[in-house]
């Protein structure tokens, strides 16, 4: 593949990759959603969070491996407990970090 025909590949899949999310910004104002779908929209940051963090704590090496005897698991548990209980995002960053921290100082 040339250099000419990689850019414009490039800038193909970039226009197409903007045309998709503006027209859910521009159309999301115009368009009728209904109540149950406008409902179930307020679960997908959550929801992407999840996706993003666990496999982090599951798998800490990035490898197949579910590894359970590591300090995250632990620590993700009282940052999710916390969460639930306070519903504040700042005192579950700073329960789960401190849970981590202490573990690992305890030799985890």
């Amino acid at each position: 593949m040339s250099d000419f025909s990689l850019w414009g590949l490039f800038l193909a899949v970039g226009l197409g990759t903007f045309a998709m999310r503006l027209s859910f910004v521009e159309l999301y104002g115009r368009l009728r959603v209904p109540a149950l779908l406008r409902q179930a929209l307020l679960y997908v940051p959550a929801s992407v969070l999840a996706a993003l963090v666990l496999p982090a704590v599951v798998y800490p090496s990035g490898h197949g491996d579910v590894v359970l005897d590591n300090p995250q698991v632990p620590a993700a548990i009282v940052a999710a407990l916390l969460a639930w209980q306070t519903r504040n995002a700042a005192l579950t960053l700073a329960g789960g970090m401190a849970t981590l921290w202490a573990l690992k100082l305890s030799g985890w």
